[in-house]
């Protein structure tokens, strides 16, 4: 993999990541396709909106349909349809979220599947081997999600161990053109577990490095002050990728501070319950009052679910459960987001990214409160 930055403004910056499976403008959102698919879109309708990745996940792959049925089908690429860049998240998050029980030992995690108990065992070297024969462009090391709050104490055993395991997932990993390894740094608030994180990550060596244990319940200011004192650490010739943080405001605020890549449910999960992102705000479109409201989302809008369709009509698709609902209403949302990030993209290169963030803080600072 390649990166090449080509603007800065501050901390923020502009550029390219060049995979086998295409180029990929930063900072970019990637949507969510935990289960080989975005929720509610096809593939076609990803491109239309202008995706240029999604991401995919180790721990829910691997129930079901299994690594080895995808690698027999031809990879996660042609399995899906999708022929852009895919990232896969290691499933530690999901094990530590989602299994019934658990048992973390140096070697990895026991745990039992939500789905049906089955019993597995997920370790770096099994986690890396699922996203190899899944065929992810970007594979995300093996880690230990620090729960949140934690003592400095437990998060620095938890950031020990998910260093070791760093290691393990580099010696597992198969090199390839085109293909990338990423970090995480864990170490949850504390500034030097943080450093302490980054400095062991940078002496195994790798292709981007994530910052993990973020947006769990410590509140935006915390993680905005953590990542002041994580990325000044992070080299600065390799791509940065805050994990799961997905509202607007926290996207463009932590861009501010030198990320470079995001991931999160929020605009698929909450389009599903009828919230809709659009340049005015967040609206809830059961809210009684658009029952009968004829107009539009936008009408110079660069999709047809935000020029066609009325904001009553999609009052009616939400409220009525019907399918049709929540493709229209995820359209909108994941459009916003990758609308968004060009527009951040383009307020770098033309200096303007504090502007950028004071008119969005007018109309979202509100909602996101709400979030």
């Amino acid at each position: 993999m390649k990166f090449t930055i080509h603007k800065t403004s501050g901390s923020a910056r502009t550029g390219v990541i060049e995979t086998a499976h295409g180029a990929i403008q930063t900072p970019v959102f990637m949507p969510v396709g935990t289960a080989a698919t975005v929720k509610a879109l096809s593939v076609d309708d990803l491109k239309e909106i202008g995706a240029e990745i999604i991401l995919g996940n180790t721990y829910h792959l691997m129930l079901r349909p299994g690594a080895e049925r995808v690698e027999r089908l031809g990879g996660l690429h042609k399995f899906m349809n999708w022929d852009g860049p895919i990232l896969t998240d290691s499933g530690g998050f999901q094990v530590m979220s989602l299994s019934k029980i658990r048992k973390i030992t140096e070697a990895g995690v026991k745990f039992q599947s939500h789905i049906d108990g089955t019993e597995y065992m997920l370790s770096p070297e099994r986690s890396i081997e699922i996203q190899h024969k899944l065929g992810a462009t970007i594979t995300m090391i093996f880690d230990e999600c620090t729960p949140f709050p934690a003592t400095h104490d437990v998060a620095r055993e938890s950031m020990e161990l998910s260093l070791r395991w760093a290691k393990r997932s580099k010696d597992a990993y198969v090199e390839r053109p085109g293909y990338g390894l990423f970090g995480i740094v864990q170490g949850s608030v504390y500034e030097d577990l943080r450093r302490i994180s980054a400095e062991g990550l940078k002496a195994i060596g790798f292709d981007g490095m994530a910052i993990g244990g973020l947006a769990v319940g410590e509140g935006q200011d915390m993680m905005f002050k953590t990542l002041e004192h994580t990325v000044p650490h992070l080299p600065t010739d390799k791509p940065r990728y805050l994990m799961g943080v997905g509202k607007p405001l926290d996207i463009i605020g932590a861009v501010m501070r030198g990320v470079d890549m995001f991931d999160c449910v929020l605009p698929t999960r909450n389009a599903r319950n009828g919230q809709i992102f659009t340049k005015q705000g967040a609206i809830n479109i059961t809210n009684a009052k658009y029952a009968d409201d004829a107009s539009v989302i936008d009408p110079n809008g660069g999709i047809s679910a935000l020029t066609k369709y009325s904001k009553a009509y999609l009052h009616h698709l939400i409220k009525a459960n019907e399918i049709l609902g929540c493709m229209l209403c995820t359209r909108i949302n994941i459009y916003f987001y990758v609308n968004m990030m060009r527009e951040i993209r383009a307020a770098i290169a033309a200096g303007q990214l504090e502007e950028y963030y004071e008119g969005m803080r007018k109309v979202f600072v509100k909602e996101e409160a709400e979030m």
